[in-house]
C-alpha cells in the first residue's frame, strides 16, 4: 500500500477522520469510497462536502473511488456544498441511497478531515453495519478496483437536489 495510514486511529467512531496531511491523505477518500460501495453494495450514492479548500480534493477522490469499485457501476450524485440535512434529503429523493459527507475543520492551524458515511436509511454506518469491514479492507490493502471499463460508474452533478430544499 502506498502511503499507509493507521486504520485503527483513522477509521473509528462511525467515521473516517484524521489530521491532514499527517494522519490522513487524499488517497484515503478513494479507498473509503471504493470499499464503502462494495460493503453497502451500492449502485447509487449521494456525496456532499462543506466547500472547505482542503475538502475539494478529498471530494474529487471520493467520487472517483466510488465509480471504480469492482463491478458495481455506481452512479455518484455529487451534490456540491451541502450540510447533513441537505445530504439526507437528497439521499431520500434519490430513492433511499447511501451517502457521504466530507468536511474539514480548522483548529489552531491543524486541519481535520472527516468522511461520514450513511446507509440507505440515512443512518451513520457503525462498526456492525460496515465500518469494521471497510477498515479491514483498507488495512489489508484489499481496495476494490474495477473489473473492466464497462464496470465503471459515473459522476453526475446534482446541485439541484440541494437547491430544492
Amino acid at each position: 500500500m502506498l502511503n499507509p495510514i493507521d486504520t485503527d486511529a483513522v477509521i473509528r467512531a462511525g467515521r473516517v477522520a484524521g489530521a491532514f496531511p499527517s494522519e490522513i491523505h487524499e488517497g484515503v477518500a478513494w479507498w473509503a469510497a471504493a470499499c464503502f460501495v462494495v460493503v453497502s453494495r451500492a449502485r447509487q450514492l449521494a456525496v456532499a462536502h462543506d466547500s472547505h479548500p482542503a475538502t475539494a480534493e478529498f471530494h474529487r477522490r471520493f467520487c472517483r473511488g466510488a465509480i471504480n469499485a469492482q463491478h458495481f457501476g455506481c452512479q455518484v450524485s455529487s451534490l456540491g456544498p451541502a450540510d447533513e440535512a441537505h445530504l439526507l434529503h437528497a439521499m431520500k429523493e434519490l430513492g433511499g441511497v447511501p451517502g457521504a459527507l466530507l468536511t474539514t475543520a480548522d483548529d489552531d492551524g491543524r486541519q481535520t478531515v472527516t468522511i461520514r458515511l450513511y446507509d440507505a436509511d440515512g443512518q451513520p454506518i457503525t462498526e456492525d453495519t460496515g465500518l469494521a469491514r471497510l477498515r479491514q479492507m483498507i488495512a489489508s490493502d484489499r481496495i476494490p478496483i474495477p473489473v473492466n471499463d464497462q464496470a465503471k460508474g459515473s459522476i453526475i452533478e446534482r446541485r439541484d437536489l440541494v437547491e430544492a430544499l
